[in-house]
């Protein structure tokens, strides 16, 4: 989960290094660091916290001068948080950055100490520098291989050598790592929005691959010592420096909200060119054949999940079962010939989504991925990929990656609803229909009266402990997410229940002006949902209605109402999902929260 970054050309590289870690620190600002080579050795530079931290240090020491460097932003999992314990870490002629866990870091590190090697971090990493050391004889790739292949885990690493001060090396397993080529000049990091403002032109690094920066370029070979740099697919980030920037938003997460106009536009409306009977006919050439779906994913990833399940039970009467990636490997997973697992993840590097399609296929079953990031390791090993086409998403909560993700999933579930007949030829239509005006819709969600009632409405939510959400069917998996939005951006504690559960023991939370948010989309479970309101209502409880037009006549049992446009219902999370989104943003920035990095979280969860 952490970030890292490499620069070889002409330029300073302290500067590329710091700009391409304000473009990562999403990925963990627990603590920063730099090394560069200046004056033939290795300047290394690391604080604690932000990474204005780091810039404040290297105010009082001295920006090291040179052109060959690494950096690194962390994610704490080995060591708390300290000077000592952030990146880069160095030992005898080696200084490297890492992204991953080293599972056996324990016995490597004491086969080590007892060969009188000394230790001054807490961390998993330092021993990756100790074995490289332990295996240089002048050969600096036949010891970082002959040192990986002790490892057990994940890691991306950046390595410089004390003694080769013109070369950076770099290699992968299982932690994203991306290599960028320039107008004379070369980089690594973790994501492509590091390197945006300097290039668009990158490789992927594959398992078992070797990347050596040069002022000469990049050269990439196999661990066998083979160049294979020709082989290689030179790719074009589809991002521009723009779509990476704030675009004049306080915050990312705010400009990712509205965004999602387009976005929603992106990830649906491409399918539909082509008439109902070709919906990702060129995604999925043949669902033929699926009895059953196992959707695998992590956070508001799953709860895309949960409304995938939904739709795509309701219209294809295909059983769904939707599963927590980290369960699932470890649950011995019963999976038959005729199932289909989905792996949804942003990133498409998520470590346990990914573990899990690998479980699936080791057993001979079909995965389909649906993920944003072009070339990821979950899109290339998936059996058919759908992208959600959303850009790059800066901001640690997911806003409209998950929006593109549920109206994916739906849009997989009307190509499966076709494929079997399970519903009349003209619903299907009329949904396509009602799907292409989503992106308008939301649009108007987020219109400047809107924001003002999200806002005004946030602001009763500075000093509450607790926050409560509610809903049946579909509307207890929005309540989910928008649980989880409020959870961890405002660090409010917020819980989301089915409706119907309040008297089997959640109501006795409820007491004298708790806020509870409750949720209604589903004419069929209104008047169901509208008599546990009443419950929270009779008990002191501060009531704000969440409901479709024409829902909210009787006028005693909230206190505060959003009224959504009406629609097909089966789409009603596509426009319930934004007021949550923007209330839940609201609440963080007037509790006085980091909005776009809340503590303790990072963005791409690539560690177990």
């Amino acid at each position: 989960m952490c970030g890292i970054v490499g620069y070889n050309g002409s330029r300073q590289a302290a500067d590329i290094l710091l700009d391409g870690l304000k473009k990562l620190e999403y990925r963990g600002y627990d603590s920063a660091g730099i090394a560069v080579f200046e004056n033939g050795h290795i300047k290394v530079e690391k604080a604690k916290g932000r990474l204005a931290n780091l810039e404040d240090r290297l105010v009082v020491s001295g920006t090291p001068l040179g052109h060959v460097g690494v950096g690194h932003t962390r994610w704490a999992t080995h060591g708390e948080p300290s000077d000592i314990n952030s990146h880069p870490h160095s030992h005898g002629r080696v200084t490297l950055v890492h992204n991953g866990i080293i599972e056996n870091y324990l016995s490597l590190k004491r086969s080590r100490e007892a060969m009188g090697n000394k230790f001054v971090s807490e961390t998993d990493t330092e021993v990756i520098a100790h074995l490289i050391d332990y295996y240089y004889n002048g050969n600096p790739a036949d010891a970082i291989i002959r040192a990986v292949g002790r490892i057990e885990g994940s890691y991306a690493l950046g390595v410089l050598f004390e003694d080769i001060p013109d070369k950076l090396f770099a290699v992968r397993k299982d932690s994203p790592l991306i290599v960028g080529v320039g107008e004379g000049e070369c980089f690594i990091a973790s994501d492509v929005p590091a390197i945006l403002a300097h290039t668009r032109q990158y490789y992927l690094i594959e398992q078992q691959e070797l990347a050596v920066l040069s002022p000469e370029g990049v050269t990439l070979y196999d661990f066998g010592g083979n160049d294979i740099t020709a082989t290689k697919e030179l790719l074009t980030a589809d991002w521009d420096v723009e779509a990476a920037e704030k675009g004049g938003f306080p915050h990312f997460m705010l400009k990712e909200i509205h965004e999602q106009p387009s976005t929603l536009e992106r990830a649906m409306m491409p399918h539909f060119v082509d008439g109902i009977e070709n919906i990702l006919r060129e995604e999925i050439p043949d669902t033929s054949g699926i009895r059953r779906f196992v959707i695998v994913a992590c956070g508001s990833a799953m709860n895309a999940g949960m409304l995938g399940k939904n739709a795509i039970e309701k219209l294809a009467r295909i059983p769904v079962d939707v599963c927590i990636a980290s369960e699932f490997r470890y649950a011995n997973p019963i999976l038959r010939e005729g199932d289909v697992v989905i792996i949804i993840s942003q990133s498409g590097e998520t470590a346990d989504s990914l573990a899990a399609l690998r479980l699936a296929k080791a057993k001979g079953i079909p995965v389909y991925a649906i993920v944003n990031v072009v070339g990821s390791s979950i899109a290339r090993e998936a059996d058919n990929t759908i992208y959600i086409w959303a850009g790059p998403e800066i901001a640690v909560a997911t806003t409209k990656a998950y929006s593109s993700q549920v109206a994916v999933l739906f849009t997989l579930a009307l190509r499966l609803a076709y494929d079997r007949g399970t519903v009349p030829y003209e619903r299907i239509v009329k949904i396509a229909e009602d799907m292409k005006k989503i992106p308008t819709l939301v649009s108007d969600l987020l219109s400047e009266e809107r924001i003002a009632q999200y806002q005004h409405l946030a602001s009763f939510n500075t000093n509450k402990h607790d926050f409560f959400i509610i809903g049946r069917g579909q509307d207890y998996a929005i309540g989910c997410e928008g649980s989880m939005k409020i959870k961890e951006v405002s660090y409010m504690h917020c819980e989301a229940y089915a409706a119907g559960e309040l008297k089997h023991g959640t109501i006795s939370l409820i007491t004298e002006g708790v806020p509870c948010l409750a949720i209604a989309t589903d004419r069929a479970l209104v008047e169901k949902t509208v008599s546990n309101i009443k419950e929270v209502k009779a008990r002191g409880g501060q009531v704000l209605y969440l409901c479709t037009e024409g829902l909210a006549k009787d006028h005693d049992f909230y206190d505060f109402l959003i009224e959504l446009p009406e629609i097909d219902e089966l789409l009603m999370p596509l426009l319930a999902i934004v007021p949550l989104q923007t209330y839940a943003y609201y609440t963080a920035v007037y509790r006085g929260c980091d909005v776009d990095k809340p503590r303790n979280l990072a963005k791409s969860v690539t560690v177990e």
